[in-house]
């Protein structure tokens, strides 16, 4: 019979599991404490949240929600970066970490209820962001808008120059 304390953590763990849209899944053997705070700090500033979970519970979360098994990822400590939204952000602070600290490892994760390499979510991080996308198509949808209006003042634009030209040659 399992104890008090390991059916918390499996409904804790579950609960981040359901509630987030994405988890990266790293291996954090040799980071200092001064080490780990930094990333807890630069996964929380990217609207994510990094908790440490056995693994065996885990992988039974993962079952009873009925998601893919991690089998392959979970071997050794395990950290868990779990988010929701735009997966671009912790992705790319997760790379950018593991860059200036060689120790942290990148293991894979889930992404839309499927597993993902940790080739792919150094992929995922070298992508734009939402907002830089967002900032594209706007203004990939404003430069039709623009030609228009230059197209339709051109013929008024042309009859006030043609009128200061006669007014200052009278002048």
């Amino acid at each position: 019979m399992p104890s008090n304390a390991k059916v918390e953590a499996l409904e804790k763990i579950k609960g981040e599991l359901g509630a987030a849209d994405f988890v990266w899944i790293v291996d954090y053997r040799g980071l200092t404490v001064k080490e780990a705070e930094n990333l807890r700090g630069n996964i929380r500033e990217s609207g994510a949240v990094l908790k440490v979970f056995k693994n065996s519970l885990t992988e039974r979360a993962l079952a009873e929600l009925d998601l893919p098994s991690l089998d392959a990822v979970l071997e050794g400590p395990s950290a868990f970066i779990f988010a929701a939204g735009d997966p671009v952000a912790s992705a790319k602070v997760l790379k950018t970490f593991a860059k200036a600290n060689p120790k942290l490892e990148l293991k894979g994760g889930l992404l839309n209820r499927s597993v993902v390499t940790a080739e792919q979510v150094a992929n995922i991080a070298d992508l734009p962001s939402r907002e830089e996308l967002i900032a594209k198509l706007m203004g990939t949808m404003k430069n039709p808008a623009t030609s228009v209006v230059q197209v339709l003042n051109g013929p008024a634009a042309k009859l006030v120059r043609t009128l200061q030209a006669i007014a200052d040659k009278a002048a």
